[in-house]
């Protein structure tokens, strides 16, 4: 099933603000929430599908580039990982009320419906997203690509797996909340008792406290490093396209999730071909003799090369198209063509016995332009060609 427009999802038009965006999300997000709807399994995927649309339009940069290319903009293919900003099968619990619980006021959930999934203990503080650039020549982009790349980042503690203590005895419950991550409080208005819950402000909301700190990590949990990852990247991605590996960004702190990498393609010029959209194109070069003549050409392509016919009496700007020899579409069957150019090449330099031999062929009847050789139809294709090539 097709996913539907994120501005349709949130019922805000496509200039609207930050602040509106933030809004219409809330106003979802509580009328479909798990504990307003318990065991109702349409109003859990609502509550996902508003969730993953604030994820992309709530971020400047995943809002330009969703823009851009729609819902291809964070897409890419399931082995990689990749998906909607959370990997592909939409946006888990956790992720939202992680992520997103501050849009509430923290602890609005826990104080409407009974604590929810954003209430009670939390982990430490998620990590960073990370941005990095991708180099594809366009062979890779044509067909996809496995690509091995070393990251600089932030990664799990692993003296500590991430704790940020000393040994297992340097983690105490903390004190204030009982391990629970908040605080209660009850006070008399004309009302009644009131209930209040807060995150505990001893231990931030994480129900403990580190008496001694990893000597590895400083009690931070993670450490400087860099990992090498196996990236799928999927055929038919383009030039500025980015895509979202969940979870491969930076670790969090203190065994929090860690953040997501963002891949930004950027596409390695080829020495002979230009891409223009789904095509490209090649600009084939021949003498003059050959133009009349004809010859049979050999001219390179995405994976190759290939032969091509150009027959007597071809003029100059001709252009001849190879079949499915352009790139594919992203996530489709559609696939663009190779353009062939054809350029007449004069010589500056004639030796006397060449000069001759042209002012001999300038006079002949077959050597003059004939203004009634083409069509106006044929003009008009011709045109539609150069326009399909060069837009």
């Amino acid at each position: 099933m097709s996913k539907r427009d994120y501005y349709e999802v949130l019922g805000v038009a496509k200039g609207a603000s930050a602040d509106e965006i933030k809004k219409a999300y809330r106003k979802i997000a509580l009328q479909y929430h798990p504990d307003r709807n318990p065991g109702n399994a349409d109003a859990e995927e609502k509550f996902k599908e508003a969730a993953e649309a604030y994820d992309v339009l709530s971020n400047a940069d995943k809002r330009a580039q969703y823009d851009r290319f729609g819902h291809a903009a964070n897409a890419g293919s399931a082995s990689g990982g990749y998906g909607g900003g959370f990997g592909g099968g939409g946006m888990r619990m956790e992720d939202i009320f992680q992520n997103f619980g501050d849009i509430f006021g923290n602890d609005m959930f826990g104080n409407m419906f009974g604590g929810g999934g954003g209430g009670g203990r939390r982990q430490g503080s998620r990590g960073a997203n990370l941005r990095i650039k991708l180099k594809m020549d366009y062979g890779e982009i044509a067909n996809g690509a496995t690509k091995k790349i070393k990251v600089k980042k932030y990664i799990t503690c692993q003296q500590c797996t991430g704790s940020g203590a000393k040994d297992k005895s340097s983690i105490q419950t903390c004190n204030t909340c009982g391990g629970s991550g908040q605080v209660r409080k009850v006070t008399n208005t004309f009302l009644g008792q009131m209930q209040t819950v807060t995150t505990c402000p001893t231990c931030n909301g994480e129900g403990s406290a580190i008496t001694h700190k990893c000597s590895n990590c400083k009690g931070d949990g993670r450490v400087y490093g860099e990992e090498t990852l196996s990236l799928d990247i999927p055929a038919g991605v383009q030039e500025g396209m980015q895509l979202s590996m969940h979870g491969r960004g930076n670790a969090g702190e203190r065994g929090g999730p860690p953040g997501d990498l963002l891949l930004v393609i950027e596409e390695e010029k080829h020495e002979h071909l230009v891409r223009r959209d789904l095509d490209v194109v090649y600009q084939l070069h021949i003498s003059f003799p050959e133009a009349v003549l004809g010859i049979q050409a050999e001219v390179p392509t995405i994976d190759g090369k290939a032969k091509i016919k150009i027959p007597a009496g071809t003029q100059s700007g001709k252009i001849f198209r190879l079949k499915g020899k352009g790139f594919p579409a992203f996530q489709s069957y559609e696939k663009g063509d190779e353009l062939v150019e054809v350029n007449v090449w004069s010589p500056q330099n004639l030796s006397n016995e060449e000069r001759d031999m042209l002012e001999k062929l300038k006079n002949s009847p077959n050597f003059k332009p004939s203004a009634n050789a083409r069509s106006e139809k044929d003009d008009r294709g011709f045109f539609d060609k150069i326009k399909d090539a060069f837009g």
